[in-house]
C-alpha cells in the first residue's frame, strides 16, 4: 500500500510524451498494469478461457486511454496541467468514472495522512505540477512527503466493539442454498461476540438472497444476544436486484445500504433493460452515501466502489464516523485485485483520519 504514490509518475510521463499516440500508449500501459488482475479474474468468474478476460481488460481501458489521449496537448506546460486536470475530473465521476480505476489521487492518503481535504488538494496540486516545467520541484516535494509518511505510517484504527470477519468460503459464499452456511456464519458471529465485539461485519453477499426466511433465521438466532450484524446480501424483484448491506439485531432486520456501483458487466448490465430483461444489478450512483447505525454515521463501500473515486469522496463530504468496507473476492484468487481494494480503502481512511472496518471473502 505504501507504494501507491508511484501512481504519481503517470502524469509526469503523460506530459513528457512528445506526440498524442505516445501519450495514449503511456495511458494504456498505466491502466493495463494497474488492472492486470482482471483477465485472470474474469476467467475464474465465468469459468472460461483467457480470451474473454483479455477482451474485457482491453475494453475497460478504452475509456481511460481515450480521455487521456484526446486531452493530451503539445501546448505550454500549464496548458498540459489544465488538460490533465480535466482528464482527472472526467475519470473521477460518472459516466467515465465508472471505470476510473487506479486514479492517481488515491495516493493522497499515503502522501498526506490525516490532512483530509487539504491533503487531497495538496496531492492534486502536486499531480498537476508534475505535468509542468516545475516537475522536478514537485517530484522532490512529493518524494519528501512520501518518505516522511512511510517512516511514521500507522494503520487506521478500528472503533471499539466493531469487528470485521474475513472468510475463506470461496465461490460458495452466498450461493449455497442450505442452512449449513448460515450456521457457519452464525458461528463466526458468536465467536467474535464472545470476544467482546458488539457490531460484527460480514463480507459482501455473505447471506445470499435476502428473503423473509433468511431474515427470520438470523433474527431468531440473534434474539438472545446484544450483537448487531452488518452483512452483504442481494434483494431481488422482477425488475432486477440490489447489492445491499443489511442490519440484523435481536428480533429485527432491515436493509441498511444499497450499492451505488455494482461491478459492471458481471453484475451491472443496464443494456438488459433495453430488451425487457430484468436480471441486472441496479446502480444507485449517488444514493445513500451515509447510513446511520447506533448513532454512528457510516460510509459504506461495497467491493467495486473501493476502486473508484466518487463513492468515497461523496461519503467523505458528509463527515462519517467510520468506513465499513466489504468485498467478495473469491474470483480474484492469485491476482492483486483484493490487495488493491484494501490498499485504496486504507489510504482513504488515513487521509481523512477515519476509523475503518473491513470484511472480505476469498
Amino acid at each position: 500500500m505504501l507504494a501507491l504514490p508511484l501512481a504519481m509518475a503517470f502524469p509526469a510521463l503523460w506530459a513528457a510524451a512528445p506526440k498524442r499516440w505516445i501519450a495514449a500508449a503511456v495511458s494504456a500501459a498505466y491502466f493495463l498494469a494497474a488492472s492486470r488482475g482482471l483477465p485472470q479474474g474474469v476467467m475464474i468468474f465465468y469459468d472460461t478461457g483467457i480470451a474473454l478476460g483479455g477482451a474485457l481488460w482491453i475494453t475497460a481501458a478504452t475509456a481511460f486511454v481515450a480521455v487521456h489521449g484526446l486531452l493530451w496537448t503539445d501546448r505550454s506546460s500549464w496548458g498540459r496541467a489544465e488538460r490533465f486536470g480535466l482528464a482527472s475530473v472526467v475519470m473521477a465521476v460518472p459516466p467515465f468514472g465508472i471505470v476510473g480505476w487506479a486514479h492517481p489521487l488515491t495516493a493522497a492518503g499515503v502522501l498526506f495522512p490525516g490532512w483530509g481535504w487539504l491533503g487531497l488538494a495538496a496531492a492534486a496540486a502536486g499531480m498537476l505540477a508534475l505535468t509542468t516545467r516545475l516537475w522536478p520541484v514537485a517530484a522532490v516535494a512529493l518524494l519528501g512527503a512520501w518518505l516522511w509518511s512511510a517512516a511514521s505510517w500507522a494503520p487506521p484504527p478500528t472503533p471499539a466493539g466493531w469487528r470485521g470477519v474475513d472468510t475463506t468460503m470461496g465461490a460458495a459464499l452466498g450461493r449455497a442454498a442450505n442452512l449449513d452456511q448460515h450456521r457457519a456464519l452464525l458461528g463466526h458471529v458468536q465467536d467474535v461476540a464472545e470476544a467482546g465485539s458488539s457490531v460484527v461485519i460480514l463480507p459482501e453477499n455473505a447471506l445470499g438472497l435476502w428473503t423473509p426466511t433468511v431474515s427470520q433465521l438470523w433474527k431468531d438466532a440473534l434474539r438472545t444476544t446484544h450483537v448487531v450484524v452488518i452483512a452483504g446480501a442481494a434483494v431481488a424483484d422482477r425488475h432486477g436486484y440490489d447489492n445491499v448491506l443489511v442490519e440484523i439485531a435481536a428480533g429485527q432486520a432491515q436493509v441498511l445500504y444499497y450499492a451505488r456501483m455494482p461491478v459492471p458487466v458481471s453484475m451491472w448490465q443496464p443494456w438488459r433493460s433495453w430488451f425487457g430483461e430484468g436480471s441486472s444489478a441496479r446502480a444507485h450512483l449517488f444514493a445513500n452515501p451515509i447510513v446511520t447505525l447506533q448513532g454512528r454515521r457510516i460510509a459504506p463501500l461495497i467491493c467495486y466502489e473501493q476502486l473508484l473515486l466518487w463513492p468515497v469522496l461523496q461519503s467523505m463530504l458528509h463527515g462519517p464516523d467510520l468506513i465499513v468496507a466489504t468485498g467478495n473476492g473469491w474470483w480474484t484468487a492469485g491476482t492483486s485485485v483484493v490487495g488493491i481494494q484494501r490498499a485504496s480503502v486504507v489510504a482513504w481512511a488515513r487521509l481523512f483520519s477515519t476509523p475503518l472496518v473491513m470484511a472480505f471473502n476469498i
